[in-house]
């Protein structure tokens, strides 16, 4: 029988954590309990600074639980187009801090014993299609310095046209790197940070003080100083979980076509893809693409659990870590290659905060803004924005809730008011306000996961309006 848990949350517990109910001074203050936060936490703590991580939720009860959970430098065919808009030597830099980054992965868990089914593999992108791109990624992989190759030998079960493979990759359990990581920390869980003022951030019980903030909650919540809302959008994609599979040596990611990952973890297979801007996903029908692949591919695995992720993607590809105003740190647009991308975070910020600067913060710097590398993403991303705000001063549908059939959801006017309208398979209906908090942006329903989604920045909602995902901080039912 199938579920919507990721494997990663099966059999492993977290200790529960008590909620801040307090105000406390401290050295540090890491927001967001998932990897990246954990991370840095347990760096800057390290260090001997005072660090204390507040979640909103439970710790790594975000995206970290499902990731597919591979250890790369190799993210998408990135290295060319790196060298093309920013040349060799930050190509260089960035390629550089990745392979640190896997190098500190082996180093944290076997100095630790730590038990998280960390296991050395390749990583391939593969093409079916043409291999002009591949072949291009190749040349800067091998003049980065990868221990990269080009074939046609695959584990794939369907021919290829071409396939990139980077050596010296791994894959792990991310939970269990996580709970152990995150012993010995000053956590406080269901303790949502509601604003930050003056190097004091405020939640509903409590508040902390401190002289470094650093916000790895996945999109910052804030929006100014920073301006986050105009550089990211997010991303949805969805995992199937395949037992009876034949185990695969390697990773590998597809760059066209149906653009499919694959994973293996023991004896279950990850299928991932369907991957969607946040927001566009009106018909659903993402996990029935998947099965249909997963029935012409692996006609005799049995599915056994499917989940999905969210990532925030910047124009130019790189993820923005480091300082953006006195004593504020960020951590986020990690382009759906959070693992290295995390370990990176935690050790830029680290430096930053215990000597003043890194060699990587100006490959990384979140007030980057390179018009050659980003145009054609910006200006993407703000007629969407555009489109979303202004769906809402547009009248929508005046059918009745009663012209939906079960499973069925539309943007309707209700009271005067445009509402988003959805009726379960048993009729029951459910209203919730059709503008999201964060922004204003109008919402669109989600098939797949019975979601009301913002296309414009990603925030979340569930069928009753209850706030799944940021960067908004309140359900869209709650008073502003």
């Amino acid at each position: 029988m199938s579920d919507i848990k990721s494997i990663w949350t099966k059999n492993i517990d977290f200790p529960k954590r008590k909620t801040l109910e307090s105000d406390i001074i401290t050295d540090a203050l890491v927001i967001g309990g998932g990897l990246c936060g954990v991370l840095t936490a347990r760096f800057l703590s390290d260090c001997g600074i005072r660090t204390v991580l507040l979640e909103a939720n439970t710790i790594a009860s975000g995206q970290s639980s499902g990731t597919t959970a591979k250890i790369t430098a190799q993210h998408g065919p990135i290295y060319h187009k790196l060298i093309k808009y920013f040349g060799k030597k930050k190509a260089l830099l960035y390629a550089e801090a990745n392979r640190l980054a896997i190098e500190e992965y082996r180093k944290i868990i076997r100095n630790n014993n730590i038990e998280c089914d960390f296991t050395d593999a390749p990583a391939y992108l593969y093409s079916t299609r043409e291999g002009e791109e591949l072949r291009l990624e190749f040349t800067a992989a091998k003049a980065l310095g990868f221990d990269a190759s080009i074939t046609r030998e695959t584990e794939l079960p369907f021919d290829v046209r071409d396939a990139l493979c980077f050596n010296g990759q791994a894959m792990f359990h991310p939970l269990k790197f996580i709970s152990a990581v995150t012993d010995g920390l000053e956590i406080y869980e269901n303790s949502m940070v509601l604003k930050v003022e003056k190097g004091i951030a405020k939640t509903e019980r409590g508040s902390v003080k401190a002289k470094n903030i650093v916000f790895c909650s996945h999109y910052p919540f804030i929006n100014f100083p920073g301006f986050f809302f105009l550089k990211m959008h997010q991303e949805r994609s969805y995992v199937l979980m395949l037992e009876k599979v034949q185990e695969m040596r390697g990773m590998y990611l597809g760059i066209d076509g149906a653009k499919l990952s694959f994973r293996s973890y023991g004896q279950a297979m990850l299928l991932g893809g369907g991957g969607h801007r946040t927001g566009e996903n009106p018909e659903g029908r993402k996990y029935s693409k998947l099965r249909k692949y997963a029935g012409m591919y692996f006609p005799q695995g049995k599915e056994a659990g499917y989940w999905s992720a969210q990532d925030c993607m910047t124009p130019d590809g790189i993820p923005y870590i480091g300082r953006f105003s006195k004593g504020m740190y960020v951590a986020t647009g990690f382009n759906k290659w959070g693992m290295t991308s995390s370990m990176v975070s935690a050790m830029l910020i680290k430096d930053l905060v215990t000597k003043g600067e890194s060699k990587y913060e100006g490959v990384y710097s979140p007030g980057r803004f390179d018009l050659a590398a980003s145009a054609k993403e910006m200006s993407v991303h703000i007629a969407k924005t555009v489109k979303g705000l202004g769906k809402r001063i547009i009248p929508s549908e005046s059918d009745s809730a009663a012209s939906l059939l079960p499973g069925q959801a539309k943007i309707m006017e209700y009271n005067g008011r445009k509402m988003g309208i959805y009726k379960d398979e048993n009729g029951k209906i459910y209203k919730v306000p059709a503008r999201c908090p964060h922004l204003g942006c109008q919402l669109e329903w989600n098939a797949d996961e019975k979601s009301w989604d913002c296309p414009c920045h990603g925030s979340r909602f569930d069928y009753r309006g209850a706030l799944i995902d940021g960067p908004a901080q309140k359900s869209c039912c709650q008073k502003r």
